[in-house]
């Protein structure tokens, strides 16, 4: 390909739209254009890095015994109606009726249409396993569409989905599929992180995320010092802390006027912030559900969610909370009513404990877990915070910032059963099958790659999902002999298989270069003036801004080192 004919239009300032790197970077380097909020098109260099990911994910499925398909983007509602999401999916389903006013939806996910497909197919547990893949966009409406295509509301999934006769055949293909994303992340040149994670509205019990670590990361991760555990902080899980207090003589109401916050009623009251317990109240379809716990921790609403099984959770208003008998800023466990009250663990392990006394300007001294009030529930609730124990080995943990790449589900037999899809075993019986799925955000990861992988002159693509690995640049297209050596050494490197481009535009040096670091070719190879009389290529090394010279002689195996050595990465 010659720039002359490469429709790549770029930009030099960045646009006021564009709040994260990849999105800013993509849109100067004329990869991707606006359509809509959450819509993008991807011009030529946006494409050939999307395919490119897409081969490493195709021949690392099929490695696995992956089987390509195609499923439809809209699918009929029955489907839905029949595992019982139709209705709980939520708000970002894009749902839409044909002209004989039938419900469908814009795929999100497609648990239900992979399962009813080989409801009808599979019968014998002889047809097992069987592992089933697509690469496709999905839809989803979020609420607020948001840097780039880190969250949009059309994007590019490949989705995975195995079926087998039972949670030993399941392991094995979870095993499988995590060894394959590994080397996908790891062929793309990405340094990234699995960590367990939350199944969420995919169902299931068993998962991990594949994070790519970055500042720009919408996902918090946590990882142990010592050992080899990581998890979403949402995922965590938590050692109860055990009060070293005794316990408190019978609970007494007191004045806390003004003291709404937990560091207000712990400076007033002359106690730590650990003696304390926060209550916080949200309103689900569920009712409203009251998380208690210590007051120098964080609520984890996922768990939250889990435990009270609702689909959302909204922080409850003064009417909802008045209404289980409490007073914003002063509610506490002890005489709530109409509310589920879940309490963290480490809550019913405190002592000598204060609360809000569900009055207003009061709170309680000397509260006791269980003799003071019962919570409906109790389970780790508390977001895990940088210097809490490991749950593996008890090293202090560490925290960074990810962008979610892929995820790998069990979902046992979640939607087999849901949807009756079942086969018969060595015995003739009737058996659901286990299922497991697994996502790749193909259009995420070259967005976290550019996160993962850039400067203050553009983007540094890692060799593998370049749009292209080489580009060749004459200093003046104008000087025939510069010209036809660039053209030598371009027709040289695609004979070689080199992924090359030429810059044959009559722009002046500086504009080339400044486009060539934009839009972040590993290697470029400049023709000048002295190139022919020297008998050396300058090449420069677009990672490391290292430049070294090549004889004209014997050039190619040097310029397949470098870009063979240029990448290093990766999993952290």
């Amino acid at each position: 390909m010659r720039v002359s004919q490469l429709y790549a239009p770029t930009l030099r300032e960045v646009p006021a739209e564009a709040e994260v790197i990849s999105h800013q970077l993509m849109l100067r380097a004329g990869m991707i254009r606006k359509a809509a909020g959450g819509l993008y098109t991807y011009l030529p260099l946006a494409w050939r890095v999307l395919k490119k990911i897409e081969a490493i994910v195709r021949e690392e499925m099929d490695a696995k015994g992956g089987q390509e398909l195609l499923m439809p983007i809209m699918q009929p509602a029955e489907i839905w109606q029949e595992s019982g999401r139709w209705d709980v999916y939520g708000d970002e389903m894009f749902r839409v009726k044909d002209r004989h006013d039938r419900p469908f939806c814009l795929g999100p996910t497609h648990e239900e249409m992979i399962t009813t497909l080989v409801r009808s197919e599979i019968r014998s547990y002889k047809q097992l396993p069987v592992r089933l893949y697509q690469i496709q966009n999905k839809y989803r409406d979020e609420r607020r569409p948001r840097f780039g295509l880190m969250r949009g509301r059309e994007f590019i999934m490949k989705d995975l989905y195995s079926f087998d006769r039972d949670e030993e055949a399941l392991d094995a293909s979870y095993r499988a599929m995590y060894d394959a994303y590994t080397n996908i992340f790891n062929r793309c040149g990405l340094r990234f992180r699995p960590v367990e994670a939350d199944s969420g509205a995919i169902g299931g019990s068993g998962s991990h995320e594949f994070m790519v670590i970055a500042e720009a990361g919408e996902a918090e991760i946590v990882y142990c010092s010592a050992c080899d555990y990581a998890a979403n902080v949402e995922k965590a899980d938590l050692h109860v802390i055990q009060s070293d207090l005794p316990a408190g003589p019978a609970a007494v109401s007191v004045d806390t006027p003004g003291c709404k916050t937990i560091q207000e009623v712990a400076d007033f009251l002359q106690v730590k912030a650990e003696q304390t317990i926060k209550a916080v109240a949200y309103t689900s379809e569920k009712g409203v559900v009251v998380a208690l716990v210590r007051g120098d921790h964080e609520v984890n609403e996922i768990k939250v969610l889990n435990e009270c099984g609702a689909i959302a959770l909204e922080l409850a208003g003064e009417a909802d909370i008045a209404a289980c008998g409490g007073v914003p800023g002063f509610i506490g466990p002890v005489g709530l009513k109409n509310a589920t009250v879940i309490a963290d663990l480490s809550v019913m392990a405190m002592h000598d404990a204060v609360a809000g006394a569900n009055a207003p300007d009061r709170h309680l001294l000397h509260v006791e877990p269980l003799r003071d009030f019962t919570p409906d529930k109790v389970a780790d609730l508390r977001l895990i915070q940088q210097g809490d124990p490991c749950p593996h080995c008890g090293a202090p943990v560490k925290k960074a910032r990810g962008i979610e790449v892929g995820q790998v589900f069990k979902l046992f037999t979640k939607y087999s059963q849901a949807l009756n899809a079942t086969f018969l075993d060595e015995n003739g019986k009737e058996k659901p099958l286990v299922m497991g799925c697994y996502g790749v955000g193909v259009s995420r990861t070259m967005a976290a790659a550019i996160e993962q992988n850039n400067d203050a002159d553009g983007i540094i693509w890692p060799v593998a999902i370049a749009p292209y690995s080489v580009v060749v640049v004459p200093v003046n297209a104008k000087d025939a002999g510069q010209m036809a050596l660039a053209e030598s050494v371009y027709a040289s490197l695609k004979k070689c298989g080199v992924d090359a481009l030429l810059d044959d535009r009559p722009e002046r040096a500086g504009v080339k270069f400044k486009d060539a670091d934009l839009i972040g070719y590993p290697l470029r190879i400049t023709i000048g003036p002295k190139t022919a009389e020297q008998g050396q290529l300058e090449v420069r090394l677009r990672r490391t801004g290292e430049t070294v010279f090549l004889p004209l002689e014997g050039y190619l195996p040097e310029v397949e080192r470098l870009l063979a050595a240029v990448d290093q990465p990766k999993a952290e």
